[in-house]
């Protein structure tokens, strides 16, 4: 019988950054239903009414970004196997890169879908406030892909998992897209940044692809794996299916 493995320390983090980006939502969700409700102050002016607010959010991120260029332990392998130090020679030297191609099509489709809400936003039908919310929606979607579900990598993607995710530091560029369209500097920055972060890890890639391939980075093996996100989502499955099992009987014996 196999013992339960522990949730990682990163895998716990992520955690922590659903529980904040989640309690963000909501707060930025209430104040623009309150806006449409009473037709009060916009989600912008009410944020702008309490800086700190703004100064505390914007520096969460901006702390979070300037991490991923830099190695560390408290990071996903997934955005660390760019780094020099993680790359442990397989002595295979046949770089493949599978889904080189999708990682296209994802950019594509990506700009495509905010290309409608940025057409719907310039011709005014979509205010600032709900690309705000949607931004902040983006956040959550961010972490739900890692630890419970990930339509690029399921449906685009196939790899393996996040730490052979060949656009994972596309995520905070993707998240932001929305701010593109709200013209404010802590908006802007934020992109900004994000932008960075993604042209750093493509120069990377394209210097080094021998970091980014499973056939030459044993980095990337899954017994050197420090996040074990793999496990975690074993153990939620197995307990989704318990809770469907218990319900299915739960209704057989109600009908009897």
């Amino acid at each position: 019988m196999s013992s339960k493995k522990r949730i990682s320390v990163v895998s716990t983090l992520h955690y922590i950054r659903l529980a904040y980006r989640s309690v963000l939502f909501l707060l930025l969700l209430i104040g623009y239903i309150r806006f449409r409700l009473y037709d009060q102050d916009s989600v912008i002016d009410i944020v702008e009414k309490m800086p700190g607010i703004i100064y505390v959010t914007w520096a969460v991120f901006v702390i979070e970004m300037v991490m991923r260029f830099f190695p560390s332990r408290y990071e996903s392998p997934g955005c660390q196997k760019q780094f020099a130090r993680n790359y442990i020679k397989s002595g295979n030297t046949e770089i493949s890169i599978p889904d080189n191609n999708a990682a296209v099509l994802v950019a594509l489709v990506w700009i495509v879908f905010n290309g409608i809400f940025g057409a719907l936003h310039m011709a005014g039908i979509l205010d600032d406030g709900i690309m705000i919310l949607l931004c902040s929606a983006y956040s959550i979607c961010d972490i739900i892909c890692i630890l419970f579900f990930c339509p690029f990598q399921t449906w685009f993607m196939k790899n393996k998992c996040c730490s052979a995710c060949r656009i994972y530091n596309w995520d905070y560029a993707m998240m932001f897209t929305p701010l593109f369209f709200v013209r404010k500097s802590y908006t802007w920055s934020l992109l900004a940044l994000s932008v960075a972060l993604l042209v750093r890890w493509e120069i990377t890639f394209y210097l080094h692809p021998e970091r980014f391939s499973e056939k030459t980075n044993d980095y990337l093996q899954c017994r050197n794996c420090t996040e074990k996100l793999c496990a975690h989502k074993k153990q939620l499955n197995s307990l989704w299916k318990k809770i469907e099992e218990y319900s299915s009987e739960r209704m057989r014996r109600l009908k009897k």
